[in-house]
């Protein structure tokens, strides 16, 4: 594999544009190449073996940048090629001189090289630099919160030590070197992540001029630090999970911010902290691939550059690639310290089930879920074949009677498990898609490391369901068509109840079985959308909820299936879930139909109100725009023939339409806009034919217009019938929405990318305050 693309396999999806561009400098070496062969005599040119700038690279294959072996090498020591200096003022640019004379062959190229070369050199050094600062300011919090943390420790296991010691008994166990932990054995010294590994001597010496003097005297604070005996009095608790109660207390001004010194209290602050620690851990990892990935890039360029100029211009600047920030261990060391800290202080001095927390193993694709996904889906169609032959021997459907009876009954209960089975393996596609084009989903959606499922697993999944759905259809149909089982019809009808109920118990099932993680992370999600806007809105919770919105006739058939068994003879395949027949069913039928949007609507609410974006009240609008024409479509269905009822349905119904188009495709997807520099696309595009997104608006405005069929009057084809109309236009819906998916996330990672968030944020659970009362 080349450098370059082995570069892009590896680098962070967020930070990709702080990396250094290998492609561009490699495009202005092969132009210097190109002149200099034309200005080689014929000969010269003949005698270089074809293919000799091939070579195999690694990243992992050592190279000259790193190895120490020339650092007190002087470009003295060769023929000067470059002359590398910083540049004058107070930005600390570096800037390099091309010595060679300006009418040589390609010397103009080779001056531009080292131009881009030193522009990419100071990006790169400066994108790191913040970074670094960052982090040693995220190094000091969290050692405010260790602080914290172990002096609540000591309240909530010994108050005595904290009694004694506040009365000044000099007979009193002192802890400012050891903390005294029931829970660890013995005396634990009290290391925090401030704790300097080695001497001031040693840092002296690979100090470099990526950070401040004053974030070098932090580094080199003292071995040991005194226990923070008063640090109770100084801070506030943040561990109250956010719940509906805690919303309402909230807006009432009811909460208590003060510590309580519980042991519940104590173990909820150790969890946010541990939370903490991993992000902060995996960041520290992301900021050395980071480092080490730019060197070697530098590395793999100059040494490219060598090869077709035959200079030696590499080891001057690779040494001072090496001087500079980018190359300095501040990050190894405190990544040291935090892993040490953490292994100590949250799990006892284990270090293998400390270190298997910081860092997750990578989830392992296996062969098994490829072979289970062949075979269920082989029977999938093997049923699907059954069914149809079942049906032409049986001549079910042959009679007008049977077949309005079997569609207006089985047919809708049976319909629900089509509706997830299609959205699970749009779903599918949509992960296949995000990880061919490297959108970081996983980070979006905030799935914990290792159990994030991926295509083949959600399509498994879609088709154990598909499989056990017409399974159920087949052997209704077969015990309704035995003589035999006739009899037994109230077991035939109890069939489709029966599927539903082991889905609910698979989805709920405690046991570490089945996807567990992602099971209760659904759950988790669409519980905070049933309570909107009790709970604060993520990604995660308003994705599910659009995802609901194109689920209307998944509710539907769930109202179906309350009716059909609460109050209908089902044993004699015979309901009251007519609008003519059930004022009940009647009401329902209205509520059901705006319920997903309700909850998305709630959602713009929350965020309003806590973002004060326009944005959001605009998408407020939206949905209830969408309510509207839900409502007057469904009384349309309702109270069919009225010329004023058709005329608002079709007037809320275009307006809903073209809102729900609109945000869609220019802010939901981002694209369209006049001035980007794709036209009517947008500056960044992850597919590269740009046709697809003109299709994919096409083909999102034609599926908008799938309404047309209800207001139109247009239920029932003469090939299909009414109720298999409506499911076709949901199966319509579903895919839109699959389509609507990928670009959405692609908009988002963008957006993730553009801003440089490649981590998460997690609340810490202390607050700390000054003498002022004003929180740090």
């Amino acid at each position: 594999m080349k450098f370059g693309k082995e570069l892009a396999s590896q680098l962070v999806p967020e930070w990709q544009d702080a990396y250094m561009d290998y492609n561009s400098l490699k495009q202005l070496l092969k132009q210097v190449l190109s002149l200099r062969q034309q200005a080689a005599p014929p000969a010269a040119v003949a005698a270089t073996p074809r293919g000799t700038l091939r070579r195999r690279v690694s990243l992992y294959r050592a190279f000259s940048g790193l190895t120490g072996r020339n650092r007190g090498a002087t470009a003295a020591d060769d023929d000067q090629v470059i002359l590398v200096s910083a540049a004058a003022g107070n930005n600390e640019d570096y800037q390099t001189t091309f010595l060679n004379s300006p009418g040589q062959s390609g010397a103009e190229f080779e001056a531009a090289f080292f131009g881009k070369l030193d522009a990419e050199f100071n990006k790169v050094v400066k994108f790191y630099k913040a970074k670094v600062e960052y982090v040693l300011k995220e190094a000091e919090e969290l050692s405010k919160q260790m602080d914290a943390l172990i002096a609540l420790r000591i309240k909530v296991d010994d108050p005595s030590i904290l009694t004694v010691a506040a009365n000044g008994d000099s007979s009193a166990p002192s802890i400012s070197l050891f903390v005294n932990d029931n829970r660890k054995s013995g005396w634990v010294q009290m290391d925090v992540i401030k704790e300097s590994d080695g001497s001031d001597e040693d840092i002296r010496k690979n100090e470099s001029h990526c950070i401040a003097e004053k974030d070098n005297r932090k580094l080199k604070a003292p071995a040991f630090r005194p226990a923070p005996l008063d640090v109770l009095n100084h801070v506030t608790v943040n561990v109250a999970p956010e719940t509906p109660i805690s919303t309402l207390k909230g807006i009432a001004r009811l909460s208590d911010p003060n510590l309580a010194f519980s042991k519940k209290e104590l173990q909820k602050a150790e969890h946010r902290l541990t939370q903490a620690f991993i992000e902060f851990h995996k960041l520290l990892r992301i900021l050395k691939s980071y480092s080490f990935l730019n060197i070697l890039a530098f590395s793999k360029i100059l040494k490219k550059y060598d090869k077709i100029t035959s200079r030696n211009a590499s080891k001057a600047y690779m040494n001072m690639v090496e001087n500079s920030c980018l190359a300095s261990d501040e990050v190894n060391k405190l990544l040291q310290r935090v892993e040490a800290t953490f292994v100590k202080h949250f799990f006892n001095g284990n270090h293998k089930k400390g270190m298997r927390s910081l860092r997750p193993q990578l989830k392992k694709e296996r062969h098994q879920t490829t072979f289970f996904l062949g075979l269920f889906t082989g029977c999938s169609i093997a049923l699907v074949a059954a069914i149809g032959v079942a049906i032409h021997l049986g001549q079910l459907l042959v009679d007008q009677t049977g077949r309005d009876v079997y569609m207006s009954t089985l047919f809708p209960l049976y319909s629900l498990f089509l509706f997830i089975v299609l959205h699970m393996a749009m779903y599918a596609v949509d992960i296949y898609y995000w990880k061919r084009f490297r959108v970081n989903y996983s980070f979006i959606f905030g799935f914990k490391q290792g159990t994030e499922l991926g295509y083949t697993q959600v399509l498994l999944a879609g088709s154990i369901l598909m499989v056990l759905a017409l399974a159920a259809v087949l052997s209704n149909l077969e015990m309704k068509a035995d003589s035999g089982t006739r009899s037994y019809d109230l077991v035939t009808e109890l069939v489709p109840l029966g599927l539903l109920v082991v889905v609910a118990l698979v989805m709920f099932c405690p046991f570490n079985v089945i996807y567990r993680s992602s099971r209760f992370f659904l759950i988790t999600c669409a519980f905070r959308c049933v309570m909107a806007p009790l709970y604060k809105v993520t990604l995660p919770d308003f994705f599910l909820a659009d995802q609901l919105t194109s689920q209307v006739q998944a509710f539907r058939s769930l109202q179906f299936y309350v009716c059909y068994y609460g109050w209908g003879d089902f044993t004699r395949r015979e309901h009251k879930c007519e609008l003519s027949q059930s004022k009940v069913f009647e009401v329902f039928f209205f509520a059901v139909a705006v319920i997903p949007y309700w909850f998305r609507f709630l959602q713009c609410l929350r965020r309003l109100f806590e973002e004060k974006s326009g944005t959001e009240g605009l998408n407020a609008l939206k949905y209830l725009s969408t309510i509207v024409a839900v409502l007057f479509r469904t009384a349309n269905e309702r109270y069919a023939g009225r010329f004023t009822l058709r005329i608002i349905v079709w007037t809320t119904s275009v307006v809903a339409t073209v809102f729900n188009t609109y945000w869609d495709i220019v802010k939901d997807w981002g694209l369209l806009q006049r001035n980007s520099k794709n036209p009517w696309l947008r500056d960044k595009l992850l597919i590269p034919d740009k046709s697809v997104y003109f299709v994919a608006i096409i083909v999102n405005v034609i599926l908008r217009l799938a309404w047309m069929q209800t207001v139109m009057g247009y239920r029932e084809a003469p090939f299909l019938h009414r109720t298999a109309m409506v499911a076709l236009v949901a199966c319509l819906e579903i895919i839109r929405r699959g389509i609507w998916n990928f670009f959405r996330l692609e908009n988002e990672h963008l957006n993730n990318v553009g801003k440089f968030r490649a981590f998460k944020s997690v609340p810490l659970p202390f607050n700390y305050d000054d003498e002022e009362g004003n929180a740090r």
